[in-house]
């Protein structure tokens, strides 16, 4: 059987290793504070696989994630200086090789599907080949594998420290922003332990009025993607406005499809990501990768499309759901 965790442990392996680089690169004025933020994430993914076998305290793993946290809130991570391609090698490799560029990235989701749906349920000697479960995410490694072979092939590069130097550049670029959805989507499942949606629910309940079903489905969507405003994420929003109104008020109250709501809620909500600098990864970290020359330009442009395809979604709501 093919696990999951020894995915885990790689990322974590692969984390580890440009931690070490990180650490070595003088060029980086703030490479203590970026070394110790990857290195303790990648510890992070090799240690939980004893916090979920409860074979370790996961204390550790909340004191890494806040020390994290004050790495990066404090601007304690920085970038080192990158060696790479010029601009113009750049531009004559991308004419030279065409459309032969898209061929690894389209490699990742047709093996993903493969594992999902041909390889799900096949045995070898009584055991499952993959890990009852977790095909899809089994499916996302050995296809980033394969994209990894592939590419190398196309770009005929030999050494394998090449992507690893590639790869800690980008992270470097990116910094603490990459682990933005993970970190909201997990304070979105805080929020509806705590009981957030319920008292949402309260007000909501002796605000609206009784009967007005519609009115409860423009209040949902639109809920829906303030929350996703301010919290960055629609994962995180999603639980605490389903409980607040989408499930008690708009599939219990008012008999609504649980498909359609459930699913053009989160697409509401999808409006909220795209008029946030919450979603730094998103909004904020293109643009500094693409280096424009303002920060909240993807924002400025998204804003007249996040509208309407709200509105949209309301409509669609209270005319397939009802």
């Amino acid at each position: 059987m093919i696990k999951s965790e020894w995915f885990y442990w790689l990322i974590g392996a692969i984390f580890l290793i440009m931690a070490v680089q990180m650490l070595r690169d003088r060029t980086n004025p703030k490479r203590y504070g970026t070394a110790a933020f990857w290195g303790l994430l990648g510890v992070g993914f090799i240690y939980g696989t004893w916090v979920v076998q409860d074979k370790a305290p996961p204390e550790p793993l909340g004191v890494a994630v806040l020390v994290m946290a004050v790495l990066g809130g404090f601007k304690l991570t920085g970038k080192g200086v990158r060696n790479t391609t010029t601009p113009a090698e750049r531009d004559a490799s991308a004419r030279r090789l065409g459309n032969r560029l898209f061929i690894p990235a389209l490699t990742i989701p047709v093996v993903a599907v493969l594992c999902a749906t041909v390889l799900k349920g096949q045995s070898l000697g009584g055991e499952p080949i993959l890990e009852e479960g977790s095909e899809t995410i089994l499916g996302l490694g050995f296809g980033a594998i394969v994209a990894l072979v592939i590419g190398m092939i196309i770009l005929r590069e030999r050494r394998v420290v090449t992507p690893i130097n590639e790869g800690r550049s980008l992270l470097e670029a990116m910094g603490w922003a990459m682990l933005l959805p993970q970190m909201l989507a997990t304070l979105g499942s805080l929020f509806s332990t705590a009981g957030v949606g319920e008292q949402v629910g309260r007000i909501t309940e002796s605000v609206l009025p009784s009967g007005q079903t519609y009115v409860a489905v423009a209040v949902y969507c639109i809920g829906m993607a303030v929350f996703t405003f301010v919290m960055g994420n629609a994962f995180a929003a999603f639980p605490v406005m389903t409980a607040a109104i989408g499930w008690p008020v708009l599939i219990q109250g008012a008999g609504g499809d649980p498909h359609v709501v459930l699913a053009v809620g989160m697409l509401a909500g999808f409006c909220g990501t795209l008029t946030t600098p919450m979603a730094a990864n998103f909004n904020i970290v293109p643009a500094t990768l693409l280096e424009l020359k303002d920060q909240y330009g993807p924002i400025k442009a998204q804003i007249p499309t996040a509208i309407p395809l709200l509105a949209c979604n309301i409509v669609i709501m209270a005319v397939f759901a009802f």
